[in-house]
Order: C-alpha cells, then structure tokens, then sequence
C-alpha cells in the first residue's frame, strides 16, 4: 500500500513532496535497501547530501524501483569543505555523477560556514547550476537569519527551501520567520528530535486519543505548521508509519500545545560556529 502526499509549491514554481525520506547516517551499503523500501511505501522524495557518503545507494535505489524519474524528487547537498567557486561546481558535478542523474531536483547549501566567509561566493555557483538547468532548484541549509540577510543582499535567486534544524524541542521561530517572509520554504530536519521528543506528554497524549504513534503525531505537527519534512528510518515499519500522516488531523489545541514545548535545546551543530568538520 502506498501513501500520496502532498506538494509544496516552491517560490520558483517548482512543486516538492511535503514528507520526504531522510538518509543521514544511512551507511551506503544499506541505503539502497532503506530507499527501495521508502519508494515502495510511497516516498516520492529523497534526502540525501555529499557528507553523507551514500548518494550512490540512493541513485541505485532510484534506478532499481523502475519508477519514472520525473515522480522522484531528489535533493542532495554542497559539504562544507567544498565552498567555493569553482570547487562548488566540481563537488556538484561528483553529486550528480554518485546518484547518476542529469538533473538533481534541489541542491542546497548544506551549513553557511561563516567563518571561511565563502556562501555568498558559493551561492552565484548554485545560480549558475540553476541557470543551465542542472538543478531546477537551489537552496540552504542551517542558515540563521543574519547568514539569510547577508545572501539576500547579494543573491539575484531567492532560496527556495533553507532546511533547519526543527522538533518540538527545539523551532527555531525566528528563523523560520526570516526564512518566510522571504519566500522560503522551511523544511525541518530530525523532526521527532531524533526520538528524544516522542515520549512527551503532550505528544503520548494525543497519540493515545488519535490512536496513531508518537512519532505520526509529530510528523502530523510539522505538515499541519506547513513545513517540509524528512524523517529517517531503516526500519520497514516506521518508514511507513512515517508517511501515513493524512487520515488523521490535530486539533488546534494539539498543535498549540505541542509548539509549547519550544526550548533552546538544539541536538545539531550551531550554525554560527559550524566548521567544516562538523556536519549532519
């Protein structure tokens, strides 16, 4: 049984599946599998990034499922130490080749890296992999709101998807808002804070009621907010689970009570220190 999910419509008119699949720490020599298994349940839209070293697992999954190209939608993004110009460009060229696509569907900035003070740079590379129809869409990743200010001031495209951190321990509201009122989409990464928010009472609660799990209620949380979101599994189960958020809906209460959970607590790196080293 498979799940339609719905798009989102990007600031460039391009449409992307509202709950993708994750692959961060996905080894390689099991991301095929995890990905057939994610197609299989209905995922048309794949997560992945060059830090993660298994973008060859993903191309292999996606080429294996026999699905059409154009139903997946594909994502992968720049590591940290690859900024830069030229060196954008070549990294983006050895993306693509690992997944054996012509053309990946969104390609981000995966941390702002401030103190190497090359993302402006970086990001007139990604428009000009956007203007020959390499990538038919560009975006960022951790970019607080200063580092979205500083790019917005030099930038001539506007980031479709700036891809943070978000869980109901930790929102991030002013990002999030920065990243709106621009026209960029938020799209929230370790959206169950990797397991640490499903045991909640908040969460347990609703999940009772429902009669749903902890973890659909927090993937239902964030669709409901209007974010894009990937949750990761290699459990066949949960990558179900995962995607079947749209035979039940939250009450306003269970929503507002839910974001009443917000702390500061983050679980990644911070994007204002982040180096090159550090990477999720």
């Amino acid at each position: 049984m498979t799940t339609s999910v719905p798009t989102i419509e990007l600031n460039n008119g391009v449409q992307i599946p509202q709950v993708g699949f994750g692959v961060f720490q996905v080894p390689d020599t099991q991301t095929q599998q995890a990905v057939e298994t994610a197609l299989e349940a209905g995922y048309r839209h794949i997560d992945t990034a060059a830090a993660y070293y298994n973008e060859a697992g993903v191309g292999a999954a996606i080429r294996a499922s026999g699905l059409p190209r154009e139903e997946i939608f594909v994502t992968t993004k720049l590591r940290n130490g690859d900024q830069g110009a030229q060196s954008a460009l070549t990294a983006f060229e050895n993306s693509r080749q690992a997944l054996g696509l012509d053309v990946v569907d969104l390609y981000l900035i995966h941390w702002p890296y401030p103190s190497a003070g090359l993302f402006v740079e970086t990001w007139k590379a990604f428009e000009k992999l956007y203007a020959e129809g390499a990538v038919r869409a560009i975006g960022v990743s951790n970019f607080l709101p200063d580092h979205l200010q500083t790019l917005l001031a030099e930038a001539e495209v506007v980031p479709t998807v700036n891809q943070i951190e978000v869980h109901p321990s930790f929102q991030q509201p002013a990002t999030q808002e920065a990243s709106r009122a621009a026209g960029i989409a938020v799209e929230a990464y370790s959206p169950l804070g990797q397991g640490a928010d499903l045991s909640a009472e908040a969460v347990t609660a609703v999940a009772e009621r429902i009669g749903v799990t902890p973890g659909q209620v927090v993937l239902r949380w964030h669709v409901q907010e209007g974010r894009i979101v990937i949750p990761k599994s290699v459990t066949p189960e949960r990558i179900a689970g995962n995607i079947d958020l749209f035979t039940f809906e939250l009450t306003d209460e269970d929503v507002a009570t839910i974001t009443g959970l917000d702390s500061e607590e983050r679980i990644g790196a911070d994007p204002a220190t982040a180096a090159f080293t550090q990477v999720r």
